[in-house]
């Protein structure tokens, strides 16, 4: 082993708003103080209950990801476990994801930034 997963880094326009969409979809603190990071306009953060951080990084010439599209690639996404992908489609949506394709199994949509995540039966 080289070393270990500190975080994962989402560029976007404004990481503040980033930040929050995913605390609203997965719970967690936004921009809890942390030595390995300055926070501010630029850099916002979200420290997960098992200790998983996610990074928002602003980017004024943000273009985002298109799914599924080979000329403007998806880069990484996240795939998040749901009970129920029908009660769990409101609430992503009401925090302003953008659904992007049922595949049945799962369903495909963007964060406000345009990166896109998947929600997967658990």
């Amino acid at each position: 082993m080289i070393g270990t997963l500190q975080c994962l880094v989402l560029d976007c326009p404004d990481p503040g708003l980033l930040a929050r969409f995913y605390a609203g979809l997965l719970g967690g603190e936004v921009d809890r103080p942390d030595r390995r990071w300055s926070l501010g306009v630029d850099w916002s953060t979200l420290h997960l209950d098992g200790g998983t951080v996610l990074c928002f990084q602003g980017v004024t010439d943000h273009r985002p990801p298109r799914w599924p599209s080979p000329e403007h690639p998806q880069q990484a996404h996240l795939d998040v476990d749901v009970p129920d992908l029908d009660a769990a489609e409101p609430e992503v949506l009401a925090l302003g994801a953008v659904r992007l394709h049922d595949a049945g199994g799962w369903r495909t949509y963007a964060d406000p930034a345009g990166h896109p995540f998947c929600l997967v039966r658990g």
